[in-house]
């Protein structure tokens, strides 16, 4: 007569095996269920309408940055920004702002105060990692004018920032 094994199922290996598979199943769709629904797209805008208006009017922002004959000479280095005029500089010296915008990932968008020293270069510092590809945006405080382009970064050489 054969000896059967008389443990129970649950200490054996083949019915756990066929348990794991349908249960990592489970898991595996449910964790990418709620990656799906975990939060919306910041890439797709709600109302197209008001943000048509809006394109409108920072259309008219660059056309008088382009009436103001504003050409400069921007330079990103190691956290350093450098900023030069080379036509149009503001009369005022007012602080400028430069706005980074991350094309794909609005978590990393930032923006920094460009003041002006006594050589009348607007200057600033930054922490964050700015490798990739980049929107910037230059405007001064009161907004009335503004500068934009998309390229990557960093660059060892300084780029002409034109209208």
């Amino acid at each position: 007569m054969q000896e059967r094994d008389t443990q129970p199922w649950y200490k054996q290996f083949w019915p756990w095996f066929l348990i794991a598979i349908p249960l990592s199943s489970v898991i595996v769709g449910s964790v990418v269920f709620n990656y799906a629904t975990d939060g919306t797209n910041s890439l797709v805008v709600d109302d197209y309408y008001k943000e048509g208006k809006y394109i409108n009017a920072r259309l008219d922002k660059i056309e008088q940055a382009k009436a103001l004959g504003i050409v400069t000479e921007l330079s990103i280095q190691g956290g350093a920004v450098s900023l030069q005029f080379i036509e149009g500089a503001p009369q005022t010296g007012e602080a400028l702002k430069l706005d980074f915008f991350h094309v794909t990932l609005e978590e990393k968008d930032f923006d920094v105060l460009l003041t002006r020293d006594a050589s009348g270069i607007y200057r600033a510092s930054f922490d964050e990692n700015i490798k990739g590809k980049w929107r910037l945006r230059l405007m001064p405080l009161d907004e009335s004018w503004k500068v934009q382009d998309t390229l990557n970064l960093p660059q060892s050489a300084p780029f002409r920032f034109i209208p």
